[in-house]
């Protein structure tokens, strides 16, 4: 018996004539049903669907991200005034008087200068991220405010002002303070 595969379909050639049972497909051929091997792939659709999932995904964590770090800059900002109001205590208890800044055209190099002088006693040990050549830096990246004498609206007479700008606009809801 001899085989021979026409388009998928296995055909069988018996002797001469045409065959008795099943199907004839002319002159002694029959079908045999086997069955085909199937490949299994993705469509293309499939992909793209996939893909856009994974985009979406990726753009959630990735917005989560930013969130968490501007939230940890702040905490850090908030710990960071709460230990340079301290230092600026404890300046006033040797000095008699809070550092001012009317002689500097940066707020905080004065309050740099005053803390952490060459000589004499150091009030705060400031990180190497903490400074730059601007003064004293928020982890935002923008320069501490400091004012001595402070608003006398909020701070009383004898008080200063210390803050962060946080990176939000002018006078914004979102600075972090020490009033």
């Amino acid at each position: 018996m001899m085989k021979k595969v026409f388009s998928g379909s296995v055909f069988s050639v018996q002797g001469g004539g045409p065959s008795v049972g099943g199907p004839l497909l002319g002159f002694g051929l029959k079908t045999e049903n086997r069955k085909l091997k199937t490949s299994f792939a993705f469509t293309l659709l499939e992909l793209l669907v996939v893909i856009a999932i994974i985009a979406i995904l990726a753009g959630l964590i990735l917005s989560t991200a930013g969130f968490i770090q501007k939230k940890g800059a702040m905490a850090r900002a908030e710990a960071e005034i709460a230990a340079l109001s301290a230092a600026l205590e404890s300046y006033k208890a040797d000095n008699g008087d809070y550092p001012t800044n009317a002689n500097s055209g940066v707020a905080s190099n004065s309050l740099y200068g005053a803390l952490s002088p060459t000589s004499g006693k150091v009030y705060f040990e400031f990180n190497k991220g903490m400074t730059s050549s601007l003064g004293v830096v928020d982890p935002f990246g923008t320069n501490y405010g400091y004012k001595y004498p402070g608003d006398s609206n909020r701070s009383g007479t004898n008080f200063f002002d210390l803050w962060s700008t946080a990176g939000a606009p002018a006078n914004s809801n979102a600075w972090i303070k020490n009033w």
